[in-house]
């Protein structure tokens, strides 16, 4: 349990201390097990400032999704972020990026899970955020990708978007392999498919 600091600290971080608190409770014991008073021991708060932070419980959740599922949009920008003018080693790094993340993170992976229909715990507090996190993703990913030269029809380029999305979700929910191992693997997917398209455009076919 976290020491008490009702009064010294800002809203926002006592926000995000409970939030972090929640997930934690979480994975360790199920959504169910997490009440409000446990939670507020957790934190080191009061009970009445969890609710002064978050409000109900169902807004608790919906918080801990929301934050757990911006981890996961971050580090696929900052995948991209990170290889500005090279596609290939920026699908590299933001595959790589996300599944060291979803490792030992049961939260996200239960967020991701929900794209899928697994039945979990959390699955009727996760299921409109995780649909919703699926299109997020693509349209993050197609942000990033419009950025590069890729000499394909945009009806094209979504596809192979999609493909990866769904690819890297399935890995975060039953990894086959290391991280970098399965970044390797999708990116030469990639590139093997994006040059043999783009020869085909090239040449009339």
């Amino acid at each position: 349990m976290a020491e008490a600091t009702d009064g010294f600290e800002d809203p926002i971080s006592t926000r995000n201390r409970i939030i972090a608190a929640a997930a934690r409770l979480t994975c360790a014991d199920g959504w169910s097990k997490v009440t409000m008073g446990r939670l507020a021991m957790e934190a080191g708060v009061s009970r009445q400032t969890v609710y002064n932070a978050v409000g109900s419980r169902e807004d608790l959740a919906e918080a801990m999704v929301l934050t757990e599922s911006a981890k996961f949009i971050f580090t696929i920008l900052e995948g991209f972020d990170n290889h500005p003018d090279d596609l290939m080693p920026a699908i590299h790094a933001a595959v790589e990026n996300t599944l060291v993340l979803a490792e030992g993170n049961e939260l996200l992976r239960a967020v991701v899970s929900a794209t899928h229909g697994a039945d979990t715990e959390l699955l009727p507090l996760l299921t409109t955020h995780s649909e919703s996190l699926l299109g997020t993703v693509k349209v993050v990913v197609q942000d990033r990708v419009d950025q590069y030269e890729v000499a394909l029809d945009p009806e094209r380029i979504s596809s192979i978007i999609d493909f990866v999305v769904r690819a890297v979700l399935s890995h975060v929910m039953q990894p086959t392999g290391t991280p970098r191992e399965t970044a390797e693997s999708i990116t030469w997917l990639v590139s093997n498919v994006l040059g043999r398209t783009e020869r085909s455009v090239a040449s009339g076919a």
